[in-house]
């Protein structure tokens, strides 16, 4: 790969601009433990004595008169993140855009080199300019997307900046994002968000430099960062398209096929585009149903090694040769983007095989109350599989609009904190809410997401997934009851006095291979259904938490001093099903897609115990 030359870009300027080092960039209450009394006004703005520039300032001190360097004291609050004298050296009437430094950049350059969204906003309302370029020929968005400060990123955007606003060599922001935001440059703040963000508010990633004629895939490659390549593809970014030396992103990638770097997914991608695969083999709908069909072939074919009359070592044999023809269909077959659809593709193979197991085997010796109970059983089993599956879990959404007027909010008020504002939906996130990277979505009081039926649970469907627990637990338990019952018609009713003294599970196994195999994973599904039902009970009875919350409570404010959603026991239960009894009234949460504040009950809440957050005391 050949290396390009980039325009240098200098290093953060309060890095070099500083008389003397400050250790703390952000702006932090604490008290003051320095006599100021003798600092000059530069140095009160720097260390954000607010009281000596006030006094200054009144002495008669010009709010705009720059340094040696041509840096006011609006840089220097700036930089330093000192927003209460940012506003005072506005109020007397310091100059927003004034120019200053070696890089010759404004305050609002300089806080966005910091990644102070706090007062960026602050000279934003001021009337900053953020199209004004620096000496680099860099626009406050090219900085925020060098430094991968979304934040501000996404701010400006909302405020009507182009996202695809070209800097003197046309380099875009996206194309910023993509090359640099992967490293830790010069100590600046590191984020992976930028390239997404950029994408979904419409940032091109057609467009291309005018020095080599590369494109923000062909920066990234060039950076090797793994994020931004698979966003950029996932948007639909192309991969032939040649730069001034005619090479495409494919011929980028092509020497890194099966790097550790690159990933699955893409090297998967690469090889198709390549034609290093069959045609057929790069039809994704052959790929999907091949998928699909593995898991219901597998479990039928294990089942009829067992029952089978051949030798032991035949049998050993063929599952061998088994595994290999899983293991190339897994390679040449298998498509690593839908690995996802395999776990749900083998809970169906398991419960199809039950029911044909129950109709051709079980069925004939079952009493008439395992017949009710399973035909009876199953209806409420699939509705509320259907209804985990392919219901809403409870989405959080909204229209463009409404993104960019709840980032401008958001900026202008308290910030983008990870727990009130999701970057990647560019969404306000409620209480108890999630981004699910599975789904790439927020759900509403997410639990978790479900592998075995593909789905986020949450507040739409946490009901109907504990109802499919339930009715799927029973399903188990009855399956197994109608196993013994066949048994001791079929294997134990027949013993003979020479094998009476057989192992029972020696006999059974002789006696009817397949019917063993099926009860064997029967038993398995029963014992991690019950597990997890017994945990989502604990959880939502005694806790009053989800499972996310109850593994990262320590993440949440909310939970460092109690639990503000339970209730006790049978009031945490009837407000989860939203049922009436024992005189216990339900009072659910009346919208947990729009709840953005807790709500402290008028209970007493008990307290966490500080040693482990699970207990109450």
């Amino acid at each position: 790969m050949k290396m390009y030359a980039l325009p240098i870009r200098s290093a953060c300027p309060g890095e070099d601009k500083d008389p003397e080092p400050i250790q703390k960039r952000q702006e932090v209450s604490r008290p003051l433990l320095q006599d100021y009394s003798n600092f000059d006004i530069v140095k009160a703005t720097q260390y954000g004595a607010l009281e000596r520039v006030t006094e200054l300032v009144e002495a008669g001190a010009d709010v705009n008169q720059p340094d040696s360097e041509t840096v006011t004291l609006l840089h220097w609050a700036a930089i330093n993140n000192r927003t209460e004298i940012v506003k005072y050296l506005i109020a007397k009437g310091a100059n927003v855009d004034a120019i200053g430094g070696e890089l010759a950049s404004t305050p609002l350059h300089w806080a966005t080199r910091q990644g102070h969204l706090s007062t960026f906003a602050i000279l934003m309302r001021a009337g900053a300019d953020p199209t004004l370029r620096d000496s680099e020929g860099f626009a406050c968005i090219h900085l925020a997307a060098q430094f991968g400060h979304t934040g501000i990123v996404a701010y400006l955007v909302a405020k009507g900046i182009n996202p695809n606003d070209p800097d003197r060599s046309s380099m875009t922001p996206l194309m910023w994002s993509a090359f640099k935001v992967n490293r830790q440059n010069y100590n600046c703040f590191f984020s992976l968000d930028p390239t997404r963000l950029l994408l979904v508010l419409g940032a091109s990633h057609s467009l291309t430099d005018i020095i080599h004629g590369n494109t923000a895939l062909h920066w990234a490659i060039i950076a090797k960062n793994n994020t931004a390549i698979h966003t950029l593809i996932t948007h639909g970014a192309s991969l032939d398209v040649p730069n001034s030396q005619h090479e495409t992103p494919m011929t980028l990638l092509r020497p890194h096929i099966g790097a550790e770097w690159l990933g699955p997914t893409i090297s998967q991608e690469i090889r198709e585009r390549l034609g290093r695969t069959r045609a057929w083999c790069r039809d994704k709908r052959i790929r999907w149903y091949c998928m699909v069909s593995t898991p219901f072939i597998v479990f039928y074919l294990i089942g009829m090694i067992f029952q089978s009359n051949l030798d032991y070592l035949i049998k050993l044999g063929a599952f061998l040769i088994l595994y290999i023809a899983v293991y190339l269909a897994k390679n040449y077959l298998f498509d690593d983007r839908l690995f996802h659809i395999l776990p749900m593709s083998i809970y169906l193979a398991t419960k199809m095989w039950i029911y044909v197991t129950w109709i051709f085997w079980l069925g004939i010796h079952a009493a008439w109350y395992l017949w009710l109970l399973i035909v009876v059983g199953s209806v409420p089993l699939w509705i509320c599989f259907l209804r985990s599956w392919r219901g809403d879990p409870g989405i959080i959404s909204a229209t463009h609009e409404d993104k960019l007027n709840t980032i401008v909010e958001l900026a202008e008020t308290g910030g983008f904190e990870p727990h009130g504002f999701c970057t990647s939906c560019l969404v306000r996130r409620p209480i108890r809410s999630k981004h699910c990277s599975t789904c790439d979505r927020c759900v509403a009081r997410f639990d978790h997401h479900c592998p075995w039926i593909n789905n986020c649970i949450g507040a739409h469907n946490h009901k109907y997934f504990l109802g499919f627990l339930i009715s799927l637990l029973g399903l188990c338990i009855v399956v197994l009851s109608a196993s013994v019952q066949y048994w001791q018609f079929e294997c134990w009713s027949n013993l003979t006095d020479e094998h009476k003294g057989d192992n029972y599970f020696v006999v059974t196994a002789k006696c009817d291979a397949w019917v063993m195999w099926v009860a064997a994973n029967t038993g398995l599904h029963a014992l991690w259904v019950g597990a997890l039902l017994l945990c989502q009970l604990y959880q939502i009875m005694v806790l009053g938490m989800t499972t996310n919350e109850r593994m990262n409570a320590g993440r949440y404010e909310h939970f460092k001093h109690g639990n503000p959603f339970h209730r006790g026991a049978l009031q945490n239960i009837a407000d989860f099903c939203n049922l009436n009894f024992c005189g216990i009234k339900a009072r659910p949460s009346s919208d947990w897609l729009h709840s953005f504040e807790i709500k402290q009950s008028v209970e007493k809440l008990p307290l966490l115990n500080a040693k482990d957050p699970f207990q109450y005391v």
